[in-house]
Formats: structure tokens, sequence, C-alpha cells
């Protein structure tokens, strides 16, 4: 596991901070153009958009101090965008980090822009681990990054109480591929947890399940996701617990909000162990093992050892169902990655002075 030059993880940092400031620094997209325009003698600021068609949105008269003061912090993101490109651009070209495909990068883009991640959702599965070769600032190989879908997930309780959505779901999509439509849910045809293109790209919705396994073949309507519904899973309550924001390697950036790398590590190994026998079935769990021990092996390197071994500790206190899943995830590695992983999660649970009851079996 090589991790990248320091240099580059400094440039890294200061990308995650700049696009951050600016979701803050401006409502207008940088599409368009403040355009002053006079009106009776008297000149007034319109926000000019060209694309899909030509629009004007009235903003204000051009003598108002706070106005104009929009307007020129508006043409400081505008070049700030550039100069973001520019650092995107080495981060992939020249330090060799992870990028999504277009396609997707455009997807989270624009769902981001929707306010899904302010709405304090959580982008998740492979998607989200293309983002941890900045983050952490490692090399992950492209074997582990390949998807042909994207993955959003949200606390049904979030989406209930903050009394905000999205915009139609669909006309997010739409907006990027007019192809998408509705994946009726199979026990419940009302609703849609998932969406699908022409090319089967697929967008999912999921939410924790932590009631009656009656619910998990049911989709859950959730009031802040614009019309989609939501499909309940398993363990994705720890998965999704305290999330971090990053920046996805796309265009300019996209901030995203993410599972911490050592909750996706273990929950990598606890699906794994529960994916069903069939060949797709297969294809998901080598993916999972994969990923997870390359986040092990990365959360060692960049001595992240104490978090690794909270995330570890919190999932099996959980109960034995939990212990036997990670056991079990362990146990579907090559040996040699599974050596690895085990040693290197020992050494993390000594860091913090934790000896787990019955941890040790997972080295059979």
């Amino acid at each position: 596991m090589k991790t990248i030059d320091l240099a580059y993880r400094t440039m890294f940092a200061e990308l995650v901070q700049r696009c951050l400031d600016a979701t803050f620094e401006t409502e207008f997209s940088i599409e368009g153009n403040f355009v002053r325009v006079p009106v009776k003698g008297r000149d007034y600021w319109y926000f000019e958009v060209t694309r899909p068609k030509k629009t004007r949105k009235y903003v204000g008269p051009a003598e108002d101090p706070e106005i104009t003061q929009r307007v020129e912090a508006h043409k400081e993101v505008k070049q700030d965008k550039r100069a973001l490109r520019k650092l995107v651009s080495t981060l992939t070209r020249e330090a060799g980090l992870a990028a999504p495909n277009r396609f997707t990068g455009d997807i989270v883009d624009a769902m981001g822009t929707a306010g899904i991640f302010r709405l304090r959702a959580v982008l998740i599965g492979t998607v989200a681990f293309q983002t941890y070769a900045g983050y952490l600032g490692v090399k992950l190989p492209g074997a582990a990054l390949q998807t042909g879908d994207a993955d959003f997930a949200q606390h049904y309780s979030v989406s209930s109480s903050i009394e905000e959505s999205l915009p139609p779901v669909m006309d997010i999509l739409h907006s990027v591929d007019p192809s998408f439509r509705p994946v009726p849910h199979l026990s419940d045809p009302k609703h849609s947890t998932q969406f699908e293109n022409a090319t089967r790209y697929r967008i999912e919705f999921l939410t924790p399940n932590r009631g009656s396994d009656e619910y998990l073949d049911q989709a859950t309507p959730m009031p802040a996701l614009g019309g989609a519904a939501a499909q309940p899973l398993r363990f994705l309550d720890f998965l999704i617990h305290e999330p971090v924001r990053t920046v996805m390697l796309h265009r300019s950036g996209v901030p995203v909000t993410v599972p911490s790398p050592e909750r996706f590590a273990i929950h990598k190994l606890i699906v794994a162990s529960r994916r069903r026998s069939d060949a797709a079935g297969a294809a998901k769990r080598e993916k999972d093992i994969l990923q997870a021990s390359l986040l092990i092996k990365a959360l060692d390197v960049t001595h992240r050892l104490d978090e690794l071994a909270e995330a570890l500790t919190e999932a099996w206190h959980r109960g034995p169902a939990w212990r036997a899943a990670i056991d079990k995830g362990l146990k579907m590695m090559p040996k040699k990655n599974r050596d690895t992983s085990v040693t290197i999660l020992q050494q993390a649970l000594a860091s913090i002075g934790e000896d787990l009851d019955g941890f040790r079996l997972s080295e059979g």
C-alpha cells in the first residue's frame, strides 16, 4: 500500500477546504453570470443562465452595496472554480488518485447540488470507496473501484424530521440523463427505491432497518428524498454513523459525505458474509472483501489504527450475529490478506488496550 507524496496530500486538503467553502459563498450557479441591465435610467442586476435555455432572474438594484458584494463574491467563486479544476487535474494525473467515471461524477454532482448531502444523506458503496484514496492519501488499485451504480443512504428519522425535501428526484436525474426511469419496488410497486437509465446504470436509496425483519422487503417512503422511497437494510446504521466530508475528484471537485473509512471496512466484512451464493452475489462478495482488506491496510499505513479499533470494538459488542459476520467475512479473504488483516486488527486493538473475547478465532 503506497501513500502519496506530502505535497499532494496537502493539495487535496486545500481542495477539500476550498470546495466546502465555495458551497456557502454563493447561491448562484457558476454556470451563469450576473448582468447589469439598465431600466428607465437605473441599473439592475440580473442573473443569466444560457443552458439548457437562456433565462434571467431578477436580483436587485445595482446601487445596493450588499447585492454588488454578492456579485463580486460570485466572480471570485467562478475564478476559484477554474483553479480547483487545475487542482483536481493535478491530483488525478500526477498523483494518480482515483476519479469516478464522468457519468457517475455528474450524477453525484447533480444530487449534491440539489441538496442531498445538506439533507444529511450519505454516499455509500463503491463510489464512496473511490473517495478514500484522496481522503487517506493512498493509492488504491483500479479493480476495487469499478461500479455501475450509485447508492445513497439516509436515516428515516432524519428524512421525516427536517421538514425539507429535494426537488423531484426524477427531475434531478433527468438533468443528467433523460432516459432514467423509476423501477417499481417488487413488494410495493407504488414506490421506487431504484432508478435506472437506458444503459442499466442504477441509483438506489437505502435506509437503516433496526426493527423487525418484516420491513426488509418493504419500501420506506422518505419525505426528504424528492419522491423516492428507500430500501431498509440491516447493519446500515453502523455504516453511516458519524460520516466524514470529503471531495470527489470530478470537474472542479464535488463535496460529498461518505462513511468513515474504518466503519466502511468493518461493514464490508459484515455484508460480505451475507451475500447470496449466486454469481452476482459471489462477485459482490469478492469486491467486499477486497475493499475491506485494502482499507484495513490503508488505515494501518496512515496511522489510523485507533479509529479502526474503535469501529471494530463497537461492531463486535453489538452481539453474536455481528461477531459471526465479522469472523466469517475475514475467513472469506485469501489467506495472505486474511493473515495481514487479522494482524493489523489485533495491533489496532492493542493500541487502545482492547481485548475482544473470541476475536482470535478469526485467524482459523
